[in-house]
């Protein structure tokens, strides 16, 4: 069975990117994977404090509830990624996680290791973002940072779903069409693995 970690960046549980990713999720597990969920708002993680305590065994030195989610990473096949946009980035809650994650950068980069402890390969990612703004540019950073965060972490970023003009909590069940891209998403993503 295919493992993947689904890891909700908005600090509202209702949200428009929440919604997206449990229809991609859904749409996962309808094709047979395995699917741990991972609400980043609930959960207690520090920001990096670049101390590089993990510059020895590319832990992170820093006790917290990373540790769980670092683990899931380690041994998952795909990873999904949701955030909505704030000032042309990632909310706070997703760029904690990514910047704790320099821990896995520094096992692969300075050690030499796969982040994959478990020799995973073909690894493959999903982003989904929504933004309240009709912005031209309004993902392209985001883009970037996802991307390199994704190599970090051994894993391509295999498709981006980003929405435009969502921007009150609700606002993507008026277009059903997105939901069932989501889903289709999350099956297909299987499929690839």
């Amino acid at each position: 069975m295919k493992k993947v970690v689904a890891i909700y960046g908005s600090p509202r549980r209702e949200g428009n990117t929440a919604l997206l990713l449990q229809e991609a999720v859904r749409g996962a597990r309808e094709a047979g994977a395995e699917v741990e969920e991972v609400v980043l708002r609930d959960l207690k993680m520090s920001p990096c404090l670049e101390i590089y305590g993990c510059k020895n065994s590319g832990r992170c030195a820093i006790q917290d509830d990373f540790q769980k989610v670092y683990e899931s990473l380690l041994t998952s096949q795909a990873v999904m990624l949701a955030s909505p946009i704030f000032f042309y980035s990632v909310s706070a809650h997703t760029k904690i996680l990514m910047d704790r994650c320099q821990s896995l950068w520094v096992r692969k980069h300075w050690l030499k290791e796969t982040s994959s402890g478990q020799g995973l390969s073909g690894r493959k990612g999903l982003f989904i973002s929504v933004g309240a703004t009709r912005g031209k540019k309004l993902f392209d950073g985001t883009l970037l940072t996802v991307r390199y965060y994704f190599e970090a972490i051994d894993c391509e970023l295999w498709k981006s779903l980003l929405y435009r003009e969502l921007d009150l909590e609700g606002d993507v069940l008026e277009h059903p069409e997105y939901l069932e891209e989501a889903h289709q998403a999350g099956s297909d993503l299987i499929r690839t693995l």
